[in-house]
């Protein structure tokens, strides 16, 4: 990942929203009220501080003249993080997102997600359509590596500190891991959550929104990725030079790529 950029912006304390169900969000913004609103949602493991302050994103935003809001979605950052599988549908996770714009009385706004923030961003561009104007989707699709993670493993781990076999699920542990605040029983639920439905993007119903589909080259979803913006009939694609699927948000070349998108 690039070293931290220069001038980075503070992470402000959370102000926190309501879900039906009664769990809280953490939200964070910056920037004129009255310039347009971009929504960064982070993927899985990580959080608004880690996935867009300290790589420079939301420093980029705001001198491109664009307000920025940010979540921390739920079982993450400073959110609540409820254990129970059925917390985290997909349906729920775009909800929350549909509560948060409600709350800050937001008709709509410009969306940039990453890796699991990719995958509800997609989801909420298709379901609430009118709420969503333009999106950046990086590292997306995002479903099916959390449905390998081998949940009974993990659990064994927790419980007992058993060592976990499964290659793919020591990664999943160890990206977990390096956020502090994390809650690891709260991202087993996620993952567990996203089996309850349709864990990847159906490319068959596409969002017609403008999307800029972003991926690094060395991640191995790349040509999903390409296939699902082939699929989007305002779709376009841009490879993250060198990248992996950990290490992308952090590159100059996407934040350059993404808020000249979003500026559009």
């Amino acid at each position: 990942m690039d070293a931290a950029p220069a001038g980075l912006t503070r992470l402000p304390a959370p102000q926190f929203v309501m879900t039906a169900d009664g769990d809280r969000i953490a939200t964070y913004t910056w920037g004129d009220e009255a310039a347009p609103t971009v929504l960064c949602v982070h993927g899985f493991g990580s959080s608004t501080r880690d996935n867009w302050v300290s790589t420079g994103w939301v420093r980029d935003l705001l001198a491109a003249g664009l307000r920025v809001l940010a979540v921390d979605q739920r079982g993450h950052g400073a959110s609540d993080k409820p254990h129970a599988p059925g917390s985290y549908e997909m349906s729920g996770l775009v909800a929350d997102l549909v509560t948060v714009l409600d709350t800050y009385l937001l008709d709509s706004v410009r969306y940039v997600g990453y890796s699991l923030g990719g995958r509800v961003g997609w989801q909420a561009a298709v379901d609430v359509p009118h709420r969503i104007e333009r999106a950046v989707l990086g590292g997306i699709p995002d479903g099916r590596p959390l449905a390998r993670m081998q949940i009974d493993q993990v659990k064994a781990y927790l419980d007992g500190g058993r060592p976990v076999e499964d290659a793919m699920t020591r990664r999943y542990i160890s990206l977990a891991e390096r956020v502090s605040s994390n809650d690891l029983r709260a991202l087993v639920a996620l993952a567990e959550g996203m089996r309850l439905g349709d864990s990847d993007p159906d490319p068959a119903s596409p969002p017609m929104q403008p999307v800029l589909f972003a991926t690094g080259s060395e991640d191995p979803i790349l040509e999903e990725s390409q296939r699902l913006a082939s699929a989007a009939p305002q779709g376009t694609f841009v490879e993250i030079p060198g990248r992996t699927h950990v290490n992308a948000p952090g590159s100059r070349d996407f934040r350059q790529a993404g808020v000249a998108f979003l500026r559009s």
